[in-house]
């Protein structure tokens, strides 16, 4: 028989695999110069994720869409403090934060953890559940990918002037 515990297990595995790599990928791009499109298409190719609300299930109240925007602009706060450029050789990389990784983890527990208790505490559907933490995850990648990318404009156009 298949448990709440062994359904929750899967997507915590997944959540530490996809925390791993993103910090791998980090940790990689950081040795090649950033390019605005990799700053900008991350974000618009998550928004397709969008197109699950064509589906009503997935579709969250208008105080849960409110919290959920609110929860991620104040997380993206977060990615933002831990996101800097700095010039190498006339060019702009990433700069390297171990308080990055501190912060992803720390996401993705609090994702867990409301994945796991809010169903049962405000009797959430797991379909809406999960539109709800993806307005979250969007609220949260767009300011920071848009900070960003004003942050690197700025820093190039020091440099070209």
């Amino acid at each position: 028989m298949v448990t709440k515990g062994i359904l929750m297990t899967g997507p915590i595995l997944a959540s530490v695999m996809m925390v791993v790599m993103a910090n791998l990928i980090r940790a990689k791009s950081m040795s090649k110069p950033v390019e605005a499109k990799k700053l900008i298409l991350p974000p618009l190719f998550m928004a397709t994720g969008t197109s699950m609300f064509i589906l009503p299930m997935f579709r969250p109240t208008q105080a849960e869409l409110i919290c959920a925007v609110a929860m991620g602009m104040l997380f993206s706060i977060l990615l933002i403090k831990t996101s800097k450029f700095e010039v190498r050789d006339n060019r702009i990389y990433l700069q390297r934060s171990k308080l990055f990784l501190v912060v992803l983890f720390g996401l993705m527990v609090i994702r867990m953890v409301g994945k796991m208790v809010l169903p049962d505490v405000i009797l959430i559907e797991p379909a809406q559940m999960s539109g709800i933490f993806f307005i979250l995850a969007l609220s949260m990648i767009f300011p920071w990918r848009i900070a960003m990318y004003v942050g690197f404009r700025r820093l190039e156009q020091q440099l070209h002037s």
